[in-house]
């Protein structure tokens, strides 16, 4: 099992990698790179970054792995405050949800935590620095994401190759998936987003695939052609952003699947991206890329409005 599993990832490899060399036709959609965003402190800088959010004020919080871990920025990338420092071992993933709450996930600390906005913990899922399955452990979860009746979802992850549903309360509901590459089964459930219709998209990083549920996990079907899907994002015309992590790219796509452009190819330029890992899409249709290699977040913006 497998050997046939690493076989058919390494095929869908190189074949991915392959038409992304060549384009894969699609088209370059109308984005330049803010090369002064953020703004930063003199002599502050981020590390390893993989994860950004944004909130309904559209400003932005990035979650790195140095001194300083969550900052929120304004719009226009002017730094409002810090918090965290000491807290976290591995930063993975920030999201904030409907009501406002900033929630972040601690790979190595097998962790996700959930904060008011004034970054107060108000929830704790999992047992500090203590990995396992079942309803109250994770094993290196990847992200998380909300519904609109308040449940949320964890992608778990590195170790335990699920998803876990949970109520608002944090109550256990039900969780997915094993490792493999069938229907349902996952090689890195990397990123996790629940759709306008419910839906629940998974992105299943080392399957190069996205799979797609329905909110109590039945398997509805599967993209395959988008290469390797580190991260997802919603945006408010309901389109999905892909980052691409494998192929350093970011993707836009209808909720059908179907490609409507990319953005940046791989670089250490601005404008260029370096191991896409998590991004985020404001009320403008900018688009934040947290970047893994790059030490960096870009901001890109549509020049079409």
């Amino acid at each position: 099992m497998q050997g046939t599993v690493q076989t058919r990832r390494a095929f869908i490899a190189s074949t991915v990698a392959l038409g992304a060399a060549r384009g894969d036709g699609f088209e370059k959609l109308p984005y330049k790179v803010d090369p002064n965003w953020p703004l930063l402190p003199p002599g502050w800088n981020f590390q390893e970054t993989p994860g950004v959010a944004v909130d309904a004020r559209d400003h932005v919080y990035v979650f790195h792995r140095g001194q300083h871990p969550i900052l929120e920025f304004t719009p226009d990338g002017r730094m409002v405050r810090s918090w965290g420092d000491s807290m976290f071992i591995r930063a993975h993933a920030i999201r904030v949800d409907p009501h406002g709450n900033i929630w972040v996930v601690d790979n190595d600390l097998h962790q996700v935590l959930k904060m008011d906005s004034a970054g107060r913990i108000r929830m704790v899922m999992g047992r500090f620095a203590r990995s396992g399955g079942g309803p109250d452990l994770f094993n290196r979860p990847t992200d998380v994401a909300f519904a609109g009746d308040g449940s949320f979802y964890v992608s778990d992850g590195y170790g335990n190759s699920r998803v876990a549903k949970f109520a608002a309360d944090g109550t256990f509901m039900t969780a997915w998936g094993r490792k493999g590459d069938a229907p349902g089964e996952f090689d890195l459930p990397h990123t996790v987003l629940v759709g306008p219709d419910g839906k629940v998209y998974v992105g299943d990083r080392e399957n190069y695939r996205v799979q797609i549920f329905d909110a109590d996990g039945k398997f509805l079907e599967q993209w395959t052609h988008l290469g390797s899907p580190w991260g997802l994002a919603l945006a408010g015309d309901n389109s999905i952003f892909i980052a691409d992590g494998h192929n350093n790219r970011i993707l836009q796509v209808g909720l059908d699947g179907s490609v409507r452009g990319q953005i940046s190819s791989g670089g250490k330029t601005a404008g260029k991206v370096d191991f896409a890992h998590h991004l985020a899409v404001d009320s403008k249709g900018n688009v934040y890329v947290a970047e893994i290699k790059n030490w960096r977040v870009q901001k890109f913006v549509p020049t079409f409005r």
